[in-house]
């Protein structure tokens, strides 16, 4: 494991992050972790699923059998490991910036029998991103288990990430006779445990059918640069002990209310165009 005190990312692995999110949309740190870390965020995602879909608006939909769930910094044993990580922190002010703000953590799962999504991307283009052509917010994602083909695997048509199209349902979901061009794009990721790739989130992507019998949650924590305006869409806290026992560096990214108890988060952040799968 790392030493976040000193660890830093190298400039020539930092120029290369840069450079696939700017021509492919997606860049990835294999190993980042080792697969003991990935187990135990399976049992956090695990309870924070299991009590998210025991009440009202905790789960929201994201196709057939498929769930998103933001939870609180708090409900993640690793969070400090993971927005800490020297590749996490050097992409983060590569891309964005040294003022990024992390605005997001959450997880999706989809289970057995999940279908095909529609392709997508996760929000409409910024003004930034269209006139300046520059990425002003990142996903992380972070695999709980080993992607296998039959598991359904995310499918993502690099370079996409600059397609600016009015034909756009939402400014987001592209025309069906376009399918055939972002299938013939389509690149499957199979990340393994330990894993953590970082994603322009309007590169355009979907879920795939899930055959197995298992479900493939993934983590996602969701940054953005100054002024990106992402934050308004959810809603994680921290309490004021937590916060208090956070890194400096760490405190000076998170952009989320300290509050004195948490209190279970209402899902909000919802994608209406996702909900029936790719019908």
């Amino acid at each position: 494991m790392h030493d976040p005190a000193t660890d830093s990312l190298p400039p020539a692995d930092r120029e290369a992050a840069v450079r696939d999110l700017y021509d492919a949309g997606i860049t990835a740190c294999p190993g980042a972790f080792a697969p003991q870390w990935a187990d135990r965020m399976r049992e956090d995602i695990d309870a924070a699923f299991a009590e998210a879909r025991g009440r009202e608006g905790g789960a929201v939909g994201r196709g057939p059998h498929r769930y998103y769930v933001e939870i609180h910094p708090e409900q993640l044993r690793g969070f400090v490991d993971l927005v800490d990580h020297p590749w996490v922190r050097g992409v983060c002010e590569a891309v964005l910036g040294p003022d990024y703000r992390i605005v997001e953590l959450g997880f999706d799962v989809p289970l057995a029998g999940a279908v095909n999504q529609p392709w997508h991307r996760d929000f409409p283009m910024p003004d930034a991103t269209r006139r300046e052509r520059r990425l002003t917010s990142l996903a992380f994602n972070v695999t709980a288990v080993d992607t296998r083909e039959d598991m359904g695997p995310f499918e993502i048509a690099p370079g996409t990430q600059w397609d600016d199209d009015t034909r756009f349902g939402h400014a987001m979901f592209p025309h069906r006779e376009d399918y055939p061009r972002y299938a013939a794009l389509a690149l499957r990721k199979y990340p393994q445990r330990g894993d953590i790739s970082a994603r322009s989130a309007l590169t355009i992507h979907r879920g795939t059918a899930n055959h197995s019998p298992d479900a493939r949650p993934v983590l996602v924590l969701g940054v953005d640069a100054p002024g990106a305006g992402n934050d308004a869409q959810h809603d994680m806290a921290v309490t004021r002990a937590y916060w208090a026992a956070l890194p400096g560096r760490v405190r000076a990214h998170l952009a989320c209310p300290v509050v004195e108890e948490l209190t279970p988060i209402v899902q909000k952040h919802t994608i209406e165009g996702l909900v029936m799968g790719d019908a």
